[in-house]
Formats: structure tokens, sequence, C-alpha cells
């Protein structure tokens, strides 16, 4: 079994926002960049299916130079072989152009990305990618076994859990459950050696143009100002959510 695993380079979420060019574009400056959270527990499971079922497992990621040390980590991590397609990344469809490119061409049984990116949280990529290369689509999956040539698959719905089995290929959107937690791995020394010797392939890209422009961004509201009331002090509470909170 073929895997390509779609990895976002992302800032970390404990990173302080701010903006240039007139609120234009987003500051990196002093910013640390990581994998995207949902796309660290697709490359765990794809992990797993490489050591447990000998599948191959190829990374990719649509960004510039700077994307390079978060996909070689990957690569630390035991992933086989990495791709950047040479771009930055704008909108969902440019990059679902991009990783649908790549999919197409490399003959993958199943593409495995983060149900969303945690800087824009679009959504939209996965399943673009699959409509794109004429594959079955799964979004919020929390579990995926795969025996033979059918994928048994879970997914979050609204109100519990939905059990689906699809036949290959397959394009995923998964999150937090499709592998635990603690199940996580963080690359070693030898991992970090081994990665300097594995293929990482730069690719052109294949999409014209982004179709959206970013034109300002905007931080949300700060917080207002906090009100402690004394907790003998009932009648205080009762009026300010009553007159001015009007919350009751």
């Amino acid at each position: 079994m073929k895997i390509l695993v779609c990895i976002s380079h992302v800032p970390d979420t404990t990173s302080k926002i701010n903006f240039t060019d007139n609120d234009s574009a987003f500051d990196t400056n002093g910013v640390q960049f990581v994998i995207g959270p949902n796309d660290e527990f697709g490359l765990t499971r794809a992990m797993w299916f490489k050591e447990k079922q000998g599948a191959s497992v190829d990374v990719v990621t649509v960004g510039e130079k700077d994307a390079e040390p978060t996909i070689r980590k990957t690569l630390a991590i035991g992933a086989d072989k990495a791709i950047r397609v040479d771009t930055k990344p704008i909108d969902a469809f440019q990059v679902a152009e991009e990783i649908a490119d790549v999919a197409k061409n490399g003959g993958y049984d199943l593409v495995i990305a983060g149900r969303e990116s945690i800087d824009y949280n679009g959504g939209m990529v996965p399943g673009m990618v699959a409509k794109m290369i004429g594959a079955n689509f799964i979004n919020t999956c929390v579990s995926l076994e795969i025996e033979n040539e059918t994928a048994t698959a879970i997914r979050e719905i609204d109100g519990g859990k939905e059990t689906l089995t699809s036949d290959l290929p397959l394009v995923i959107g998964g999150q937090k459950g499709l592998v635990e937690e603690k199940d996580l791995r963080i690359p070693n020394m030898r991992g970090i050696m081994m990665a300097r010797k594995k293929p990482l392939e730069v690719k052109a890209p294949v999409a014209e143009k982004p179709l959206v422009e970013f034109k300002k961004f905007s931080k949300p509201a700060p917080k207002g100002d906090v009100k402690l009331v004394d907790a003998e002090n009932i009648d205080e509470l009762i009026d300010l959510l009553h007159n001015e909170a009007k919350a009751i």
C-alpha cells in the first residue's frame, strides 16, 4: 500500500499573532512553525500502516523553502520521502490542485490529510483533492483500518459517530482520535540522522495562480474589563447581570 500524507506548515498555537504591511500580511518574525496538529495524527497513523502492514509513506507540503524544516521533521519521524511544491499556499483550491497533481502522478492508494489546518481553518482541501483525483472521501475521521483493498473508518457526525467502509483509493480528513495523543512521535537522534539521507523532492507548481487575494487581517476585539463582586454581595451581582450584562 502506498500512502501520501499531506502536511501543513503552520504557526504554533502559542505564537503571538501580528500583521504587517497595513494589516495585509502575516508577520512571521519570531513565530515558531510546526506540523499541523491534525496532520500529525494522520502521519502517526500512516507510520502504523508502514510498521504493521509494510506500507510506504510519502509526505507532501505546499510551501516555500522556509517550510523545509517542518517537512524534514516528518522524515525524521519515519516517512520515506518528502515532496515540497515550491509555491506559497494562498487559497484552498490552489493547494488542493498541487496536492492532487502529486497524488495522481504518484499512484497512491491512500491520501491522509488533516480535516483542516489551524491557520486558516478552511476545512476544504481534503474534499477538493478527493474530487480532483476521483477517489472516495471520508472527513472528520477518528479511526481507520485497512484490510486488503477495503478501508473501514469511523467519523464524527452530529450527535455521535458513523462507521463506513470504502474501496481504495481513498482520501481522508483526519483529526484527533485517529491515534491517541500519547502515540504521537517525537524524532529521535537516529531518525534525525537517517532523515538527512532521505529524498526531499522540490516540485514546480502546476496551478496558474491563486483564486483568492487577502486584503486585510484583523485581530479579535480585546476582552472587556473584568468586574469583581464580593461573594457576599448577591444584590450587586444580580444588578450587574440584569442591567449591564443583560444576561438575566
